[in-house]
């Protein structure tokens, strides 16, 4: 039908047909207000967001405070300032063909010299440091003169090898790797690169200056894979977030056919994800690794699919002669009802992470939630704005000419087929469903520290090797205590810790354990625990008690742990559980356990499980109980779990059969990928419930609703994989996760809403109401 201009009663359309979002087009100067303080707003966050809020105080929880420690007698403790071994600022991995020639020991010598010259650096930890283990408390240089023989520095190698404070703990077992740890004065820090980079290339500039060494370095700890992961976030936001937009952008003008409507399309979604990065500022949670990648594309294509639905409208009221004001009341009155419940749904999926056990996972569902929301306000306000403006004067223009458009006709012997073989296709999705959940419930958890690392750069690099050559950067721990039924300096304490070590030892895959008992294992003479615990009065004091504290009757075997991912460790905690339990067993005053943050990472790996029945099921009940009321039927809510399931079913099983694993990372994407799967389900059954009010058919409403939505849904499907596909360039592993399963559920979720969501409409269809 068309509406000539000359014709067309704009005020009588808007009395008789307009609802809340249509009377938006009756205020734009009040509608550009709201968007120009939104916008000054955000602009502050990115500025200076303490302009307009104060930064919150920060708090420190003591995790390790139990009711068990509360309640322990405290005893006071000498002060003595214990030996640090690990947990460092910064480590230098040194490398060279062998250490143990004259010319790599003078370099590595000056190298540390250039180093402690620094005035950033507080302190150098290296295998001169090492703590002594004389019982004069005496150290001894590891490497000999430059002027000693081959002889010479063969003997101090395999000494240095021997000696558990410095063989696997700074000198890898064939001598060719050491580390130099660092740690930082943050005084004299000025700029991110005196702490990374300022060090490494005052090491290579050292060792330069010294002829005949091979010496190589790498970087790693916690300071730089902090630093670097921000850095490197920072700039994936712009890249990748250009990169989706000019891919989209490519994409939107293929099959829209029109410049001018892709443009207005495209800049409420863009704005949307320039409010929420600025107002993220506000709540300081702008470094989740999760905002600078999926955060911007995600929210982009959210809000670009509202933006399609709405623009497909709007072009088509245009094409049929009605003016730009009441072409744009109108379609918000059709659509806007439809856009803001697939808005809320969206957030409900991606609020329902803050119920998630990590605080990553928690943090991102808050931010996804604040995107949706003001991406929603952009998409309302902006693009009706726009388009009542001289420059939306030809939004219509390629109307009915672009390529889905032209060929979309030719798709609808699938309703048909459909709608003829509805119990087939009804009965058969139901089953695959089933079917699909049973699969993707062998789904197992999993969690690995390098996944937010750039999988070719140097952070990666230096963490295998870290691996490879000291057993690991990250460290775990067995604590040991004892009542006061045990004295401190009785032979069973270290008779104890002998056997604690003996459980770590026979694991390979735990590096290089070290507690009291291997100390005293080190030190000259012979014979049992009970003729060799005198020799732990003869250690120095800050090593000693770097292990043992026997003024409170607590002792600690340290180990390294690779970063194999925890659930491969789960079976070695296991046996090293079960045997430290029978030497507590075997000396009934002993306590003996295993923590760490390795450790409490593995015990609740199954967390990860846990968290995503928890998103998904809230976030699953939730909708139900949102479409049923707004649809007024409980039937309608039922008929909706399928097709918004069956997408995360479907993808779940495809990861069990590429052998993957449930990680953080996936608990994130499902629970994102289901917000997003059910605004294709919305805009289908609003259709629907328009044209089952019209017609009696039900099969004919279906036909209808399928036309109507059907080129709107298909358009939104593309642009979302073409976004979700950009993220698959990152050299990140999450970014990678993320992107092929926000891929599998996109594809799959427009399968099931126009083969099953017609099919179970057609065998359970109601009454007309």
């Amino acid at each position: 039908m068309s509406y000539p201009n000359s014709e067309f009663d704009d005020k009588a359309f808007a009395d008789s047909s307009t609802n809340g979002f249509g009377r938006l087009v009756d205020h734009a100067w009040i509608v550009a207000a709201v968007i120009l303080l939104i916008t000054g707003f955000a602009t502050i966050g990115y500025v200076d967001p303490t302009l307009l809020v104060p930064p919150a105080e920060e708090t420190s929880v003591d995790h390790s405070t139990t009711s068990e420690a509360a309640g322990r007698k405290q005893r006071a403790t000498p002060n003595v300032r214990i030996a640090q071994l690990a947990g460092f600022d910064l480590v230098l991995l040194v490398h060279s063909g062998d250490l143990f020639t004259p010319s790599s020991a003078a370099a590595l010598r000056h190298v540390v010299s250039r180093l402690e010259a620094l005035p950033q650096v507080d302190s150098v930890h290296w295998m001169d440091r090492a703590p002594p283990l004389n019982i004069f408390g005496l150290r001894e240089p590891v490497f000999p003169k430059a002027t000693a023989s081959e002889s010479r520095f063969d003997a101090a190698k395999a000494k240095a090898l021997g000696n558990p404070m410095i063989g696997g703990f700074l000198l890898s077992g064939d001598a060719k790797s050491t580390l130099v740890n660092v740690n930082i004065d943050w005084l004299f820090v000025r700029n991110d690169e005196d702490c990374t980079t300022a060090i490494r290339e005052a090491a290579e500039q050292a060792a330069s200056e010294i002829q005949g060494n091979d010496l190589t370095f790498q970087m790693t700890g916690r300071v730089p894979l902090e630093l670097s992961l921000r850095k490197r976030n920072r700039s994936d936001e712009r890249t990748y977030q250009i990169i989706a937009n000019v891919f989209t952008m490519i994409m939107a003008i293929i099959l829209f056919r029109g410049v001018i409507a892709v443009l207005i399309v495209a800049l409420a979604p863009g704005l949307g994800v320039y409010w929420t990065l600025g107002l993220l500022n506000y709540f300081d949670l702008q470094d989740n690794p999760f905002n600078h990648v999926v955060l911007p594309i995600l929210i982009s294509l959210v809000g670009f699919t509202d933006g399609v639905h709405m623009m497909v409208q709007i072009r088509a009221n245009r094409a049929a002669g009605m003016p730009p004001r009441a072409a744009t009341r109108r379609a918000l009155s059709e659509v806007g009802l439809a856009c803001g419940l697939t808005s809320l749904t969206t957030a409900i999926g991606f609020g329902s992470l803050s119920l998630a056990h990590h605080r990553i996972v928690q943090e991102f569902g808050w931010c996804c939630v604040l995107g949706v929301v003001v991406t929603f306000i952009a998409v309302v306000t902006v693009i009706p704005l726009l388009c009542m403006t001289p420059l939306g004067l030809r939004v219509q223009s390629g109307h009915s000419r672009g390529w889905v458009d032209r060929n979309f006709g030719r798709a609808q012997w699938i309703v048909d087929s459909v709608i003829r073989n509805h119990r087939r296709f009804a009965i058969g999705g139901m089953l695959g469903l089933a079917v699909m959940v049973g699969i993707s419930s062998l789904l197992r958890p999993d969690e690995r520290r390098n996944s937010a690392l750039p999988s070719t750069g140097e952070e990666l690099e230096a963490l295998r090797a870290m691996d490879q050559n000291f057993g690991g950067l990250e460290t775990a721990k067995v604590e040991v205590e004892w009542t006061d039924a045990i004295g401190s300096d009785s032979p069973e304490v270290l008779q104890v810790m002998q056997q604690v070590d003996a459980a770590l030892q026979a694991e390979p895959q735990l590096g290089f354990p070290i507690s009291i008992a291997t100390l005293v294992a080190a030190m000259p003479g012979e014979g049992d625990a009970a003729d060799r615990a005198s020799l732990i009065e003869l250690l120095p004091p800050p090593l000693k008690r770097a292990f043992f504290t026997p003024e409170q009757g607590t002792a600690m075997a340290m180990f390294r742990v690779q970063d194999l991912g925890i659930a491969k460790y789960g079976p070695v905690f296991e046996r090293v559980d079960e045997k430290l339990q029978q030497i507590a067993a075997q000396h009934p005053y002993f306590t003996i356990k295993l923590a760490g943050d390795a450790v409490w990472r593995w015990q609740n790996l199954y967390q990860i499980v846990v968290d995503l029945a928890l998103s998904l099921g809230t976030a699953i009940v939730i909708i139900f109980i949102v479409l049923s009321i707004v649809y007024r039927s409980i039937r309608i809510g039922l008929i909706s779990i399928v097709p918004n399931v069956f997408p995360l079913a479907a993808t779940g099983t495809l990861l069990v059969f590429a052998g993957q694993s449930l990680e953080i990372v996936s608990v994130c994407a499902f629970t994102v990928c289901l917000g997003i799967a059910v605004d294709d389900t919305i805009h289908f059954l609003t259709r629907y419930n328009e044209e089952r009010k019209k017609t009696d058919d039900k099969a004919e409403a279906i036909r209808r609703s399928f036309v109507a939505v059907g080129t709107a849904l298909i358009i939104t499907t593309i642009v979302l994989v073409a976004g979700f596909v950009t993220a698959l360039s990152s050299d990140t592993r999450d970014h990678q996760i993320f992107a092929t399963m926000g891929i599998l559920t996109i594809t799959s979720a427009l399968f099931a809403d126009l083969i099953f969501l017609p099919a179970l409409l057609t065998m359970f269809p109601g009454r007309k109401r």
